[in-house]
């Protein structure tokens, strides 16, 4: 019997990547899966290929409608509701502090942020008529512990992500409802190698102490113990997952080849949302 047997999740981001990975685990550990992500044609392909116990859903969780049909079509589907993943996140709105749009900062902050903050919102509602507890994840990030490791809204938003799974996991804790969160370090996925693998590898090679490279099936089994009996007694938590890249100091921000220039230029990246990046070169 798997750790997860009968249990229902939902995991937003998960059409690849870390969240992919986790549905992939949460699913062989006998749990079944909502996949809500914005890539509705990978996160599509996902389900089907997961079989009966996954479904899809697209989803924006910048949107509260979207996340609140997203935990609905868990208990629709399958009855009940037992962890919710807020995973799904863009690297965001980048270049020198003096030069990012305000929108774009606010669009950093929807997805990053505000879509945690509906997650655990919605999440806890169903959480707490079902009575039964429940696990929530968030997503944060080593850029939100210290300088360094991100740009300026990425790390600022993910800052604000620990800092709400600890008072949530406070507020929710009479409920028996666990709240605690993942902070990847460099994990190699389409988010963070852009396309460029080699590079990734060089990063990851060049600043991580643990000289191998971290995978979504990493973050999939910090998220497997944080949503099984195993962290019965763990809330309020921010785990790293990181291969010792905090401890040593990150300085990566600018390292890698699609950020080493950020400096020069200006935009937004959408990740694997499927929107495409923009990217303005500032005058040097």
């Amino acid at each position: 019997m798997g750790r997860l047997e009968g249990r229902v999740a939902v995991i937003t981001g998960a059409a690849s990547g870390m969240g992919l990975a986790t549905a992939e685990r949460f699913i062989a550990e006998g749990a079944s899966v909502v996949i809500a992500d914005f890539n509705a044609e990978n996160g599509s392909a996902a389900a089907e290929r997961l079989g009966d116990r996954c479904r899809f859903t697209k989803c924006d969780v910048a949107v509260e409608d979207d996340v609140a049909a997203a935990i609905a079509l868990a208990t629709d589907a399958f009855g009940q509701l037992d962890i919710v993943f807020n995973n799904a996140g863009v690297g965001g709105a980048f270049g020198p502090i003096t030069e990012v749009r305000a929108d774009d900062w606010d669009v950093t902050f929807g997805i990053l942020t505000k879509g945690v903050f509906l997650g655990i919102k919605h999440a806890a509602r169903v959480m707490i008529e079902q009575a039964t507890g429940g696990s929530i994840i968030n997503t944060a990030s080593i850029a939100g512990i210290g300088g360094g490791a991100g740009p300026q809204a990425y790390s600022a938003a993910k800052a604000a992500v620990i800092n709400l799974t600890k008072t949530t996991a406070v507020e929710l804790a009479p409920h028996e409802i666990r709240v605690n969160a993942i902070c990847p370090g460099l994990i190699f996925t389409p988010l963070m190698h852009s396309g460029d693998e080699e590079d990734a590898e060089r990063v990851m090679n060049e600043f991580q102490p643990l000289k191998r490279r971290g995978e979504g099936s990493d973050i999939a089994g910090a998220a497997l113990f944080l949503a099984s009996d195993d962290a019965a007694f763990v809330s309020g938590e921010a785990i790293t997952v990181d291969g010792a890249l905090l401890a040593a100091g990150p300085r990566i921000h600018g390292q890698a080849k699609n950020t080493r220039n950020l400096h020069r230029n200006v935009g937004i990246a959408h990740g694997t949302t499927g929107k495409a990046a923009r990217v303005e070169r500032l005058d040097t």
